[in-house]
């Protein structure tokens, strides 16, 4: 049993990942017998990451380059291939959040969140699974959210961002199929990371999410690592188009 999980060999590259949920999936899969490609546009953060990774015995190398600038994309993914062959595993992770009324959201702003949620994800895709397919095999992870599925007020850019992020999971995994790659996301609910640390400690929002959330608590940053590593290893061999929502039960309950 434990084989289909195994991950040794593999590469994965996961965006946004010298921090937070991403920085979380990275030692995951680490853990899980991959090479971590650690991504994110400050070149020094990133080598710190991976110095810190393979302090603690894991596999890593750097991978920084802008995620919005196709060419840098491009270089970036061809420096991987040339070091380690081709890409395994694909963790688009990379995302950002402004929050503000909708009718007072300002268009830069709008086009920010669109283009790193959204389109950022799919230039860093496309060139990775030209690859795959070449290759004929591939696994590719997109984080969703909960508000691929749902809205609240203040963050609508970001909903749509998600909403299409669960769609556009869906087209790659219709498209590339044939390719035995796999392409699938996950949907985190509401964890504790830099990012959150202020929502948490608001006693009014940390009140909402408790009593919002059948398992009564916010999430763990490591509970995401298992449905990650099901995702990128063969045990997922059949999976494709879906999104695993880890959520403590919140979509269930609304």
């Amino acid at each position: 049993m434990s084989e289909m999980f195994e991950l040794s060999e593999k590469t994965a590259l996961v965006t946004g990942s010298t921090r937070g949920l991403g920085r979380v999936i990275a030692d995951g899969l680490a853990d899980a017998g991959a090479h971590v490609v650690i991504n994110g546009r400050d070149g020094e953060t990133v080598k710190s990451t991976v110095e810190e990774m393979r302090a603690a015995g894991k596999s890593a190398s750097t991978g920084a380059f802008d995620i919005l600038d196709p060419d840098a994309v491009a270089d970036g993914i061809a420096r991987i291939e040339s070091d380690r062959g081709a890409i395994d595993v694909l963790v688009n992770n990379a995302g950002i959040q402004k929050r503000a009324p909708l009718h007072e959201f300002s268009l830069d702003d709008w086009n920010t969140v669109l283009a790193t949620n959204l389109t950022g994800p799919f230039i860093v895709t496309r060139a990775v699974a030209r690859g795959m397919i070449a290759h004929n095999s591939g696994k590719i992870i997109n984080m969703c959210s909960l508000m691929s599925e749902l809205g609240r007020p203040t963050i609508a850019p970001y909903a749509a961002s998600k909403g299409g992020m669960k769609m556009l999971t869906r087209a790659m995994a219709v498209e590339w199929a044939k390719y035995n790659i796999q392409v699938n996301g996950i949907g985190p609910g509401y964890f504790i990371t830099e990012m959150t640390r202020a929502l948490a400690d608001d006693p009014d929002f940390d009140g909402w999410i408790k009593n919002r959330t059948p398992a009564a608590r916010w999430g763990d940053p490591k509970e995401l690592i298992g449905a990650a590593v099901f995702l990128a290893s063969e045990a997922s061999s059949f999976v494709n188009g879906q999104i695993i929502y880890v959520d403590g039960g919140i979509l269930a309950a609304i």
